[in-house]
């Protein structure tokens, strides 16, 4: 029989920090996350932890800004589940750099890329002496409070271009 426990983990950081908590498979996945991102927003400031899920077992880090790299570090320790990694971002959005994870080689999937207070699902294992946690999903955010109306879909479109998204 398998048996395991579910542990609720929510995500520590500032309001406003944007972060993208995904999945990968490799070690060499840090420094491919590195070059995905630096090459993408060269002037973004991130911190990258990875949870390495066989041999050591560490927490990797890596990133080109040292307050980022601790937060990323925290909560990978906290997640602590395998192959898991978690970057978190200043001057650049998960929009800007996105699409640049996602087509990392080593990169499986992405959990979620949001600045919400989120909330990480997380499985343990407990089955005989062989202990080891993954991510089932993610809280992100609240639950809707209403369908939009007129004065919303105006609210939306000028935010959106006054943030320079939309022309």
């Amino acid at each position: 029989m398998i048996k395991f426990n579910l542990k609720v983990v929510g995500i520590e950081k500032p309001d406003e920090m944007n972060f993208i908590l995904g999945q990968t498979h490799f070690i060499k996945s840090l420094e491919d996350l590195y070059e995905a991102i630096i090459n993408s927003v060269p002037n973004a400031k991130f911190g990258i932890a990875f949870c390495e899920a066989s041999g050591a077992c560490k927490i990797r880090y890596l990133g080109n800004d040292k307050v980022l790299e601790k937060l990323a570090v925290k909560n990978a320790s906290k997640i602590g589940a395998g192959h898991s990694f978690i970057i978190f971002m200043k001057n650049c959005f998960p929009i800007n750099i996105l699409n640049k994870i996602k087509n990392v080689y080593e990169v499986c999937s992405i959990f979620c890329a949001t600045a919400n207070p989120t909330k990480v699902i997380i499985a343990e294992s407990t089955y005989e002496k062989e202990i080891g946690r993954g991510i089932l999903g993610v809280i992100d955010g609240f639950i809707p409070k209403g369908v939009e109306n007129k004065e919303d879909i105006k609210w939306r479109k000028d935010f959106l271009r006054d943030i320079g998204y939309k022309l």
